[in-house]
C-alpha cells in the first residue's frame, strides 16, 4: 500500500525518512539494511547532514512501505477562481467591490505596526 506525504511548508528529506521509518516501526539498522546502505549514512539523511538522491530517498521510503508523488505546488498557477467571479459584474462594480476589499486591509496595517 503507497501512502503519500503532503507538506506545504519545506520539509528536509532527513524528517520524511524519519517519520515513515518509525511509522513503519524499523531501526535505522533495519531500513539501511533494507535499502543497501550503510546505517551511518543513513544517520547522516535522517539528521539533515547529507542529502540524498531522488532515487534514494525513493528507494528508502518504498522499504518504509510509503511512496514519494509529483503534485503540483500550490500557489504557483494563477487562481481563476475570483476572476470568474468578477466577470459578471459591470466595470463600475468590479470598482467598488475593490475599493472595499481594499478599505478593509487598513485594519491589518494597523495591526502590523
Amino acid at each position: 500500500m503507497r501512502y503519500r506525504f503532503r507538506y506545504h511548508i519545506p520539509v528536509r528529506a532527513g524528517t520524511i525518512v524519519r517519520e515513515a521509518r518509525r511509522a513503519a516501526h524499523l531501526s535505522q539498522r533495519e531500513l539501511a539494511r533494507r535499502a543497501g546502505l550503510a546505517q551511518p549514512v543513513l544517520s547522516r539523511i535522517e539528521r539533515g547532514h547529507a542529502s540524498p538522491r531522488f532515487d534514494t530517498l525513493d528507494r528508502l521510503l518504498r522499504q518504509c512501505g510509503k511512496g514519494l508523488e509529483l503534485v503540483e505546488r500550490p500557489g504557483l498557477r494563477v487562481d481563476r477562481t475570483l476572476i470568474q467571479e468578477r466577470l459578471p459584474l459591470t466595470p463600475g462594480e468590479r470598482a467598488r467591490l475593490a475599493a472595499r476589499e481594499w478599505e478593509r486591509t487598513r485594519a491589518f496595517k494597523r495591526r502590523a505596526r
